[in-house]
């Protein structure tokens, strides 16, 4: 029978989460009606703004796009922009897309796309971790420890499992955040 520490790993595998979101993501790009150059500022706002909308239904299952102001999006899509780009990481994307070089507008909305699958991932798993971790009582969180550190151990960095691993069990919720993103790189490897 699984512990409990397995069933949360197995819940946060990637292959049940990010990999899910990623695809989605996908089929939201493929599924929007990209325009294949755009000259003006504010054809790229609306673009932008129409695109965030459509994703975030996409990856969220949504039957059709939350209806909020057309600026709501518009400001994700630029903290987004600003994320993957830089300072003027807007100006850089509308560049992209007015000129098509480095790929143009589809690289931009890749990006945007796959930044926005990768946040909901990440808040899904760390909701799952914090409900976990909350409702384990003391002596269940240091058996959570010693159990991940005896399966998992061998898979982190030596200066994290010297000693009595005191880092890990101090911040296992951390850790376990980590580990979605560890296992996506061992099997990235090993493709």
């Amino acid at each position: 029978m699984p512990t409990k520490l397995e069933k949360l790993l197995d819940s946060i595998d990637p292959d049940r989460t990010s990999e899910v979101t990623f695809r989605r993501a996908n089929e939201a790009i493929n599924a929007f009606d990209t325009p294949a150059r755009l000259k003006r500022w504010d054809d790229f706002k609306a673009c932008m703004g129409s695109f965030c909308s459509h994703v975030e239904a996409y990856v969220l299952s949504l039957h059709e796009p939350i209806p909020v102001a057309p600026d709501y999006y518009w400001s994700r899509g630029v903290r987004i922009l600003l994320k993957i780009y830089g300072i003027n990481g807007e100006k850089a994307a509308f560049e992209m897309a007015r000129t098509g070089n480095d790929g143009g507008l589809y690289a931009v909305l890749k990006a945007v796309a796959m930044h926005i699958a990768d946040e909901y991932a990440h808040n899904e798993i760390a909701a799952r971790i914090c409900d976990y971790w909350e409702g384990l009582s003391l002596e269940e969180q240091l058996a959570a420890s010693t159990e991940y550190i005896s399966k998992y151990g061998h898979l982190l960095p030596s200066e994290l499992t010297e000693g009595s691993a005191g880092r890990i069990r101090a911040n296992l919720p951390k850790v376990l955040e980590k580990h979605h993103e560890l296992i996506r790189k061992i099997r990235r490897v090993g493709r």
